[in-house]
């Protein structure tokens, strides 16, 4: 299982409207190249709501349905893949108000695990779609939000789970 971290500085919004616009999901295709399709479904009964993604991905398109779970007491939204092109993709968006010298800033987090589940070509597929699922979060957030400043070192951390 691989991680995938992403976190940013957003300027210009509070962690409130940047989370109110990630969890726009059908103006993603509006505001950015990388999201060529969402499809929203109504809400469940549980208040979760099921989303259809086509995304760029490198040479092609990725597509999966997603199960989204939106907590706005914490800013958060949590997805879970129900199908689709990876074996696994789980994770959350999680907006939230720091403290930089003084100012308010808003901070977004974007933490994803994933399994294309091919093992035979892990090690040359899984550091190639880590870098374009890094590349891709960063322009949709570009996108949604305006500028945005990766935070330090790098505001990108990888890891491998086993």
């Amino acid at each position: 299982m691989r991680e995938v971290i992403v976190q940013v500085v957003v300027e210009e919004r509070t962690a409130r409207q940047a989370y109110e616009l990630i969890c726009d999901f059908g103006r993603y295709p509006e505001l950015t190249d990388k999201v060529n399709e969402v499809v929203v479904h109504p809400p469940e009964a549980d208040g979760s709501l099921r989303s259809d993604w086509s995304v760029i991905f490198r040479n092609g398109l990725m597509r999966w349905s997603e199960r989204d779970r939106f907590v706005p007491e914490t800013l958060t939204v949590e997805f879970e893949q129900i199908k689709g092109d990876f074996e696994v993709f789980h994770g959350s968006w999680v907006c939230e108000e720091r403290e930089d010298e003084g100012m308010a800033v808003a901070v977004v987090t974007f933490r994803s695990e994933f399994d294309l589940g091919i093992p035979t070509l892990a090690e040359i597929l899984d550091p190639v779609a880590e870098s374009t699922l890094r590349d891709n979060i960063l322009r949709i957030l570009e996108g949604l939000m305006g500028r945005v400043t990766p935070m330090s070192p790098v505001g990108l951390t990888v890891s491998r789970h086993g």
